[in-house]
Protein backbone atom coordinates (compact mmCIF):
# COMPACT_ATOMS: atom_id res chain seq x y z
CA UNK A 1 0.00 0.00 0.00
CA UNK A 2 1.19 3.24 -0.75
CA UNK A 3 2.16 5.68 2.07
CA UNK A 4 0.96 9.91 2.38
CA UNK A 5 2.58 11.88 4.86
CA UNK A 6 -0.29 14.77 5.90
CA UNK A 7 1.19 17.88 7.01
CA UNK A 8 -2.15 19.38 9.15
CA UNK A 9 -2.94 22.88 10.67
CA UNK A 10 -4.26 20.91 13.10
CA UNK A 11 -8.21 22.28 12.15
CA UNK A 12 -10.41 19.60 12.00
CA UNK A 13 -11.79 21.11 8.36
CA UNK A 14 -8.49 20.50 6.95
CA UNK A 15 -7.53 17.67 8.65
CA UNK A 16 -10.36 15.54 7.59
CA UNK A 17 -9.87 16.55 3.90
CA UNK A 18 -6.40 15.46 3.78
CA UNK A 19 -7.28 12.27 5.10
CA UNK A 20 -10.42 11.89 3.03
CA UNK A 21 -8.13 12.27 0.24
CA UNK A 22 -5.17 10.12 0.98
CA UNK A 23 -8.13 7.10 1.77
CA UNK A 24 -9.55 7.96 -1.96
CA UNK A 25 -5.89 7.18 -3.12
CA UNK A 26 -5.64 4.10 -1.40
CA UNK A 27 -3.04 5.50 0.76
CA UNK A 28 -2.03 4.66 4.46
CA UNK A 29 -0.80 7.93 6.21
CA UNK A 30 1.29 9.65 8.71
CA UNK A 31 0.15 13.35 10.07
CA UNK A 32 2.89 15.06 10.85
CA UNK A 33 2.09 19.13 12.51
CA UNK A 34 2.77 21.80 10.27
CA UNK A 35 2.91 25.32 11.92
CA UNK A 36 4.75 28.80 11.67
CA UNK A 37 6.45 29.99 15.00
CA UNK A 38 5.60 33.51 14.28
CA UNK A 39 3.01 35.57 11.92
CA UNK A 40 5.98 37.19 10.17
CA UNK A 41 7.89 33.36 9.28
CA UNK A 42 4.33 32.85 7.50
CA UNK A 43 4.49 36.19 5.81
CA UNK A 44 8.00 35.69 4.68
CA UNK A 45 6.88 32.42 2.89
CA UNK A 46 4.67 33.77 0.67
CA UNK A 47 7.93 35.96 -0.57
CA UNK A 48 9.95 32.91 -0.55
CA UNK A 49 8.21 31.17 -2.74
CA UNK A 50 8.15 33.61 -5.37
CA UNK A 51 11.78 34.17 -6.04
CA UNK A 52 12.26 30.14 -5.51
CA UNK A 53 13.95 29.93 -1.80
CA UNK A 54 13.28 27.23 0.38
CA UNK A 55 14.58 28.15 3.87
CA UNK A 56 12.92 26.27 6.66
CA UNK A 57 10.10 28.46 7.96
CA UNK A 58 8.32 26.36 9.93
CA UNK A 59 11.00 23.87 11.33
CA UNK A 60 9.55 21.17 9.28
CA UNK A 61 12.42 19.19 8.06
CA UNK A 62 14.03 17.55 11.60
CA UNK A 63 10.57 15.89 12.14
CA UNK A 64 9.87 15.15 8.76
CA UNK A 65 13.01 13.13 7.37
CA UNK A 66 12.46 11.15 11.06
CA UNK A 67 9.21 10.29 9.31
CA UNK A 68 10.31 9.53 6.08
CA UNK A 69 13.05 7.14 7.37
CA UNK A 70 10.13 5.02 9.39
CA UNK A 71 8.19 5.07 6.38
CA UNK A 72 9.15 6.77 2.79
CA UNK A 73 6.27 8.49 1.96
CA UNK A 74 4.96 8.07 -1.94
CA UNK A 75 3.06 11.32 -1.77
CA UNK A 76 2.34 14.41 0.42
CA UNK A 77 -0.58 16.40 1.08
CA UNK A 78 -1.82 19.13 3.22
CA UNK A 79 -4.38 21.37 3.11
CA UNK A 80 -4.82 25.37 4.29
CA UNK A 81 -2.25 28.05 4.02
CA UNK A 82 0.08 26.80 6.68
CA UNK A 83 0.94 23.95 4.62
CA UNK A 84 1.20 25.01 1.20
CA UNK A 85 4.72 26.76 1.34
CA UNK A 86 6.51 22.91 3.46
CA UNK A 87 4.78 21.43 1.56
CA UNK A 88 6.85 22.48 -1.73
CA UNK A 89 10.15 22.41 0.70
CA UNK A 90 9.38 18.42 1.46
CA UNK A 91 8.55 17.67 -2.31
CA UNK A 92 12.13 18.97 -2.76
CA UNK A 93 13.82 17.76 0.06
CA UNK A 94 12.51 14.41 0.39
CA UNK A 95 11.40 13.48 -3.32
CA UNK A 96 8.47 12.84 -2.94
CA UNK A 97 4.90 14.62 -5.24
CA UNK A 98 2.80 16.82 -3.29
CA UNK A 99 -1.02 17.72 -3.61
CA UNK A 100 -2.28 20.84 -2.00
CA UNK A 101 -5.76 20.96 -1.23
CA UNK A 102 -7.96 24.19 -1.11
CA UNK A 103 -6.66 27.09 -3.56
CA UNK A 104 -3.39 28.28 -2.26
CA UNK A 105 -3.89 31.95 -2.97
CA UNK A 106 -0.65 34.25 -2.87
CA UNK A 107 1.45 30.67 -3.58
CA UNK A 108 2.57 30.21 -7.10
CA UNK A 109 0.77 27.41 -8.54
CA UNK A 110 4.05 25.99 -10.31
CA UNK A 111 5.67 23.73 -7.39
CA UNK A 112 2.56 21.90 -7.13
CA UNK A 113 1.65 17.84 -8.31
CA UNK A 114 -1.78 18.54 -8.23
CA UNK A 115 -4.28 20.65 -6.42
CA UNK A 116 -7.55 19.81 -5.74
CA UNK A 117 -9.72 23.34 -5.66
CA UNK A 118 -13.37 23.58 -4.61
CA UNK A 119 -15.06 24.68 -8.06
CA UNK A 120 -16.49 27.75 -5.90
CA UNK A 121 -13.32 28.74 -5.60
CA UNK A 122 -13.13 30.23 -9.34
CA UNK A 123 -9.64 27.93 -10.10
CA UNK A 124 -7.49 28.97 -12.99
CA UNK A 125 -7.09 26.10 -15.71
CA UNK A 126 -3.40 24.64 -15.48
CA UNK A 127 -2.64 21.32 -15.78
CA UNK A 128 -2.09 20.24 -12.21
CA UNK A 129 -5.25 22.21 -11.09
CA UNK A 130 -8.67 19.21 -10.29
CA UNK A 131 -11.29 21.36 -9.71
CA UNK A 132 -13.88 19.29 -7.29
CA UNK A 133 -18.00 20.67 -6.71
CA UNK A 134 -17.25 20.11 -3.03
CA UNK A 135 -15.01 19.24 0.04
CA UNK A 136 -13.45 16.15 0.25
CA UNK A 137 -15.07 13.89 2.69
CA UNK A 138 -14.72 10.78 4.35
CA UNK A 139 -15.96 7.93 1.98
CA UNK A 140 -15.49 4.47 3.86
CA UNK A 141 -18.11 2.32 4.37
CA UNK A 142 -16.84 1.10 8.04
CA UNK A 143 -16.33 4.30 9.24
CA UNK A 144 -20.54 4.90 8.60
CA UNK A 145 -21.38 1.77 10.02
CA UNK A 146 -19.46 2.15 13.00
CA UNK A 147 -20.61 5.70 13.62
CA UNK A 148 -23.78 4.83 13.22
CA UNK A 149 -24.00 2.01 15.35
CA UNK A 150 -23.03 4.18 18.02
CA UNK A 151 -25.60 6.29 17.05
CA UNK A 152 -28.14 3.16 17.31
CA UNK A 153 -27.19 2.49 20.66
CA UNK A 154 -28.22 5.76 21.58
CA UNK A 155 -31.26 6.76 19.90
CA UNK A 156 -34.17 3.72 19.03
CA UNK A 157 -36.24 4.85 16.38
CA UNK A 158 -39.71 4.93 16.47
CA UNK A 159 -40.18 4.66 12.94
CA UNK A 160 -37.97 3.69 9.66
CA UNK A 161 -38.36 7.42 8.30
CA UNK A 162 -35.84 10.08 9.37
CA UNK A 163 -35.57 13.59 8.11
CA UNK A 164 -31.85 15.09 10.19
CA UNK A 165 -30.94 18.97 10.48
CA UNK A 166 -27.90 20.01 10.77
CA UNK A 167 -27.37 23.13 12.43
CA UNK A 168 -24.14 25.49 11.92
CA UNK A 169 -23.02 29.12 13.02
CA UNK A 170 -22.50 32.74 12.51
CA UNK A 171 -19.59 33.19 9.75
CA UNK A 172 -18.82 36.45 7.96
CA UNK A 173 -21.35 35.72 5.31
CA UNK A 174 -23.80 33.90 7.66
CA UNK A 175 -26.04 34.24 10.72
CA UNK A 176 -28.18 31.84 12.23
CA UNK A 177 -30.30 34.17 14.36
CA UNK A 178 -33.06 33.13 16.45
CA UNK A 179 -35.76 34.32 15.02
CA UNK A 180 -34.69 33.23 11.63
CA UNK A 181 -33.65 29.86 12.88
CA UNK A 182 -37.21 29.35 14.63
CA UNK A 183 -38.79 30.22 11.42
CA UNK A 184 -37.33 27.54 9.36
CA UNK A 185 -38.10 24.97 12.05
CA UNK A 186 -41.66 25.50 12.01
CA UNK A 187 -41.41 25.54 8.25
CA UNK A 188 -39.11 22.03 8.52
CA UNK A 189 -42.02 20.30 11.20
CA UNK A 190 -45.16 21.55 8.93
CA UNK A 191 -43.16 19.87 5.88
CA UNK A 192 -42.26 16.62 7.46
CA UNK A 193 -45.30 15.25 9.30
CA UNK A 194 -44.88 11.55 9.80
CA UNK A 195 -41.10 11.37 9.96
CA UNK A 196 -38.53 11.18 13.27
CA UNK A 197 -36.90 14.61 13.19
CA UNK A 198 -33.29 14.49 13.86
CA UNK A 199 -31.30 17.05 15.15
CA UNK A 200 -27.68 18.50 15.73
CA UNK A 201 -25.58 21.90 16.43
CA UNK A 202 -22.03 22.48 15.70
CA UNK A 203 -19.23 24.18 17.48
CA UNK A 204 -19.91 27.60 15.98
CA UNK A 205 -23.86 27.61 17.20
CA UNK A 206 -25.29 30.63 19.52
CA UNK A 207 -26.64 29.64 22.86
CA UNK A 208 -29.46 31.63 21.20
CA UNK A 209 -29.79 29.67 18.46
CA UNK A 210 -29.37 26.57 20.59
CA UNK A 211 -31.94 27.46 23.04
CA UNK A 212 -34.60 27.68 19.82
CA UNK A 213 -33.36 24.09 18.80
CA UNK A 214 -34.08 22.69 22.13
CA UNK A 215 -37.37 24.57 22.24
CA UNK A 216 -38.60 21.80 19.46
CA UNK A 217 -39.74 18.57 19.77
CA UNK A 218 -37.40 16.93 18.05
CA UNK A 219 -36.87 12.69 18.69
CA UNK A 220 -33.16 13.02 18.79
CA UNK A 221 -31.31 16.02 20.14
CA UNK A 222 -27.72 16.50 20.19
CA UNK A 223 -26.88 20.61 21.43
CA UNK A 224 -23.05 20.54 20.76
CA UNK A 225 -22.59 22.90 24.14
CA UNK A 226 -24.24 19.82 26.67
CA UNK A 227 -22.88 16.57 24.46
CA UNK A 228 -19.88 15.63 22.60
CA UNK A 229 -20.88 12.95 19.83
CA UNK A 230 -20.64 13.66 16.64
CA UNK A 231 -24.30 11.99 14.66
CA UNK A 232 -23.87 13.72 11.24
CA UNK A 233 -22.33 10.00 10.08
CA UNK A 234 -25.94 8.22 11.21
CA UNK A 235 -27.53 11.16 9.70
CA UNK A 236 -26.23 11.33 6.10
CA UNK A 237 -26.43 7.07 5.93
CA UNK A 238 -30.19 6.59 7.46
CA UNK A 239 -32.23 9.70 6.68
CA UNK A 240 -34.26 10.19 3.65
CA UNK A 241 -33.86 13.89 4.05
CA UNK A 242 -31.28 16.16 5.17
CA UNK A 243 -31.77 20.02 6.26
CA UNK A 244 -28.69 22.14 6.59
CA UNK A 245 -27.47 25.69 6.95
CA UNK A 246 -25.57 27.10 4.08
CA UNK A 247 -22.60 28.14 6.32
CA UNK A 248 -21.11 25.06 6.15
CA UNK A 249 -19.48 24.34 3.10
CA UNK A 250 -17.98 21.12 4.90
CA UNK A 251 -21.05 19.55 6.18
CA UNK A 252 -23.13 20.28 3.02
CA UNK A 253 -20.31 18.53 0.98
CA UNK A 254 -20.85 15.08 3.09
CA UNK A 255 -24.75 15.36 3.04
CA UNK A 256 -24.25 15.35 -1.40
CA UNK A 257 -21.97 12.81 -1.33
CA UNK A 258 -23.02 10.28 1.19
CA UNK A 259 -26.45 8.29 1.64
CA UNK A 260 -29.44 8.40 -0.41
CA UNK A 261 -31.01 11.68 1.02
CA UNK A 262 -32.81 14.38 -0.77
CA UNK A 263 -30.55 17.50 0.46
CA UNK A 264 -32.80 20.79 1.41
CA UNK A 265 -30.33 23.88 2.31
CA UNK A 266 -31.36 26.19 4.74
CA UNK A 267 -30.22 29.41 3.39
CA UNK A 268 -28.94 31.90 6.07
CA UNK A 269 -26.18 33.67 3.44
CA UNK A 270 -26.24 37.09 4.32
CA UNK A 271 -23.93 37.67 1.36
CA UNK A 272 -25.55 37.03 -2.11
CA UNK A 273 -22.49 36.80 -3.69
CA UNK A 274 -18.62 35.21 -2.96
CA UNK A 275 -17.69 31.53 -2.97
CA UNK A 276 -20.43 30.37 -0.21
CA UNK A 277 -23.18 31.88 -2.42
CA UNK A 278 -21.59 30.39 -5.90
CA UNK A 279 -21.53 26.96 -3.45
CA UNK A 280 -25.03 26.91 -2.68
CA UNK A 281 -25.85 28.11 -6.66
CA UNK A 282 -23.64 25.40 -8.27
CA UNK A 283 -25.06 22.11 -6.01
CA UNK A 284 -28.71 23.30 -6.62
CA UNK A 285 -28.22 23.88 -10.17
CA UNK A 286 -27.25 20.59 -10.81
CA UNK A 287 -29.74 18.77 -8.27
CA UNK A 288 -27.83 17.54 -5.65
CA UNK A 289 -29.50 20.06 -3.09
CA UNK A 290 -32.61 22.33 -3.36
CA UNK A 291 -33.04 25.23 -1.53
CA UNK A 292 -36.04 24.91 1.30
CA UNK A 293 -38.91 27.46 0.45
CA UNK A 294 -41.61 25.43 2.69
CA UNK A 295 -41.97 23.28 -0.13
CA UNK A 296 -39.89 19.90 -0.37
CA UNK A 297 -37.37 19.14 -3.49
CA UNK A 298 -36.02 16.23 -4.66
CA UNK A 299 -32.18 16.17 -4.94
CA UNK A 300 -31.02 12.94 -4.78
CA UNK A 301 -28.11 13.25 -7.06
CA UNK A 302 -24.68 12.20 -5.40
CA UNK A 303 -21.22 13.65 -5.64
CA UNK A 304 -18.66 10.93 -6.98
CA UNK A 305 -14.91 12.28 -7.50
CA UNK A 306 -14.06 8.76 -8.25
CA UNK A 307 -12.78 9.89 -11.96
CA UNK A 308 -10.63 12.90 -10.50
CA UNK A 309 -9.48 10.51 -7.94
CA UNK A 310 -8.33 7.90 -10.46
CA UNK A 311 -6.61 10.75 -12.68
CA UNK A 312 -4.63 11.90 -10.11
CA UNK A 313 -3.60 8.89 -8.89
CA UNK A 314 -2.09 8.09 -12.46
CA UNK A 315 -0.73 11.46 -12.33
CA UNK A 316 0.96 10.81 -8.91
CA UNK A 317 2.13 7.40 -10.10
CA UNK A 318 0.21 5.53 -7.53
Amino acid sequence: MSHALILTDGKPGHENQSKALAEGLGCSFTLLPCAYPTKGRKALSYLCDRVGARPDLAGILPAARAAAAARRPDVLIGAGSNTFYSLKLLRRALGAPCVAILTPGGYRLGGFDAILAPAFDNPPARPNVFPIPTNLTPARPDFYAAQTAAFYERHVPRTDRAVGVIVGGKNPVADVSPDWLRAQLEALFAATEGCERWVTTSRRTSPEAEAVVDAFPFDYKLLFSRERFNPIPAFVTECERLFVTADSTGMLSEAVAVGHAAVEVLDNLTVATGKFARFVDNLCAEGYAHRFDGALGEARRKVSLGPTLAALRAKLGL
